[in-house]
């Protein structure tokens, strides 16, 4: 890897801990201001409605300017959000504000890698951006969940210290230290040369240009069908992110400090998925692990029937004072297999739409594309959770829902690969 790739690894790694671990603490946050359930599911609208209504814009943005300076605003706006919510602003708005940075970061932390990294590299290379989001994504949830536990809250209850209150204001104050932390690694990462047109003070051609990109990435036989399972997987991996909370607390019986560490197990599955498809998959036979996208919306119905009641009472293992319940780390195989085939699924994925965006449009661009149409279906999918909260169908009920959804789209995105395949030599534009 050349000079300036583990940089970027580092802040990755770092932005993403902030990320994961702000998520458990708004939503505790949304817990002090005494929120409806519905709530949950509307404060991650509002952190995606960024990602659509800028997607024409930030891939010019990216493209405008260097992406390292990019990803320094970013971090510095998500800091901003944190400082809002300890300031008493309500928790979605100021989550609005965190998700206006993340859109901008978004097409800069993947640019950045066809900018710095020949094609054959970026399936390694996105391993190890997933691999770094993985791990931050198990200890951003483990921190997030431990800083709004009950000894936190003691804690700042005897503390009396200024803007913090309880243990949701100390896990904001924590965060926002770490967003500006991962603004400073920012600044180390080198200049990759690359340059494009500065078109920000056109915003109508922008518009103009996103339309065509667009209609240019699924209009090709190969983006399309990337891009169709990308933007399912993140839709569905968003609104189940939220729902294994709600499914472990209905489920298992579990806090939000506990079931934020569940949930940041389906982490190591991740990272297991991403290294075993950066060994195994090459380029060229990235399609070939369409049949797992049908997997992992299997294995998510399956989760929906998984609950204390399949054991007996009293079962688990002693460790020392310590007592495990057979149902909590009978818990932990699941995630690790849901997270494993998400892995192993998406970064052979997000390789052939990087390199095919790329080759067709520049790469903020195709990451702005990628992104509009991926928040699009987060807005959708956790717009039909908030709804189906409302209506007070059952969390069990739900995830049979959205698992069943999954595996119907990914079996029609299979059955369009096999007519394009038919059409076209896929195997010649992945070597353009």
């Amino acid at each position: 890897m050349k000079k300036g790739f583990y940089t970027i690894i580092a802040a990755q790694f770092v932005s993403s801990l902030a990320d994961n671990a702000l998520l458990i603490a708004a939503i505790a946050m949304l817990a002090v201001v005494h929120s409806a359930p519905w709530v949950t599911p509307l404060l991650q609208i509002f952190f995606t409605i960024s990602y659509v209504v800028l997607a024409p814009f930030v891939g010019a943005f990216a493209d405008a300017i260097q992406k390292r300076h990019v990803m320094f605003v970013s971090n510095a706006l998500k800091a901003a959000g944190c400082a809002m919510m300890i300031a008493g602003v309500h928790p979605m708005l100021a989550y609005g504000v965190v998700g206006l940075g993340a859109a901008a970061y978004s097409p800069a932390k993947y640019g950045i890698l066809t900018e710095l990294l020949p094609p054959q590299k970026l399936i390694a290379a996105n391993a190890w951006l997933e691999s770094a989001t993985v791990g931050s994504t198990i200890l951003g949830t483990v921190i997030g969940g431990a800083l709004v536990s009950q000894v936190v809250g003691r804690w700042v209850t005897h503390a009396h210290l200024p803007l913090v209150n309880t243990a949701a204001h100390a896990a904001l104050f924590a965060v926002m230290v770490i967003y500006a932390s991962a603004a400073v690694i920012n600044v180390f990462i080198p200049d990759t040369g690359a340059r494009y047109p500065n078109l920000l003070n056109q915003p109508t051609r922008l518009v103009h240009d996103f339309s065509h990109c667009f209609k240019v990435l699924w209009k090709d036989k190969l983006a399309q069908i990337a891009l169709w399972v990308t933007t399912l997987l993140w839709g569905a991996a968003v609104t189940l992110q939220l729902l294994v909370l709600k499914w472990a607390d209905a489920n298992l019986g579990l806090t939000l400090s506990k079931a934020a560490v569940l949930q940041g197990v389906t982490g190591i599955g991740i990272a297991l998925g991403a290294a075993a498809a950066s060994a195994w998959i090459v380029l060229r036979q990235s399609l070939k692990v369409l049949p797992v996208g049908v997997l992992i919306g299997a294995v998510s119905v399956a989760m929906a029937f998984y609950n204390k009641d399949l054991f007996p009472a009293g079962s688990g293992v002693q460790i020392g004072p310590l007592f495990a319940p057979a149902y909590i780390l009978m818990a932990y195989p699941l995630m690790i297999a849901l997270g494993g085939l998400s892995g192993f699924f998406i970064v052979p994925m997000n390789a052939i739409l990087q390199h095919r965006g790329a080759t067709l449009l520049s790469a903020g661009h195709s990451i702005a594309v990628q992104n509009f149409n991926q928040n699009l279906a987060v807005l959708a999918m956790l717009g039909a959770y908030a709804l189906l909260l409302t209506t007070k169908v059952p969390v069990q009920w739900i995830i049979v829902i959205f698992g069943l959804f999954v595996c119907l789209m990914m079996a029609l995105a299979m059955r369009r690969h096999t007519q394009n395949e038919r059409e076209t030599d896929l195997g010649a534009l992945v070597e353009e």
